[in-house]
């Protein structure tokens, strides 16, 4: 998730306010709707566009919770696109794939070509911390964010090493270490 997109779904006021009613503990639509005096239909509208914006997931209860880890992202995004363009910092075969595959920190296509594959792949394990374990809707969440088929990027990662599975939790387990 990108820092203006951040930005542009709080930019309207009542996704403000179910915002910050979140934040403040808020946990269902009715008690984002008794916190911010909003109608349901408002709240509702509200909520749904932050949750397809990727700032809040349902929890395993039904719960609402903002994705705090969204923030960070978008701050790390900021600060690497500030100093060197999108993909400045890589070498120039790595930065020659992601500029044909990757736009504003999405995704636009997964390639075909295992190498070049590998590459976009690589990209995307460094959106996981090492040694952090990950639902299935969170990693669905964290790869929503660069490209809207999570199953297939889900696949890839464990496929190639990436990433490892068990018992629904997912884990970094290879990529490239930043610095």
């Amino acid at each position: 998730m990108y820092a203006g997109s951040i930005v542009g779904m709080l930019a309207d006021e009542d996704r403000r306010k179910c915002f910050a009613a979140l934040e403040l503990g808020a946990t269902t639509r009715d008690a984002v709707s008794a916190a911010t005096d909003l109608s349901i239909e408002r709240v509702a509208k509200a909520l749904g566009r932050l949750v397809s914006g990727g700032l809040v997931v349902a929890g395993d209860g039904g719960g609402l919770y903002v994705v705090g880890a969204a923030f960070q992202m978008a701050a790390r995004e900021a600060l690497h696109r500030a100093d060197s363009g999108e993909h400045g910092d890589q070498p120039v075969e790595i930065r020659r794939v992601l500029r044909n595959f990757v736009s504003d920190g999405r995704l636009s296509q997964i390639p075909a070509a295992a190498g070049k594959r590998r590459v976009v792949l690589d990209w995307l394990a460094q959106d996981f911390e090492p040694g952090r374990r990950y639902s299935e809707p969170m990693v669905n969440l964290i790869l929503g964010q660069r490209h809207r088929d999570t199953a297939a990027l889900r696949r890839y990662l464990v496929d190639e090493g990436l990433l490892d599975r068990a018992e629904g939790h997912y884990w970094r387990s290879g990529g490239t270490a930043l610095p």
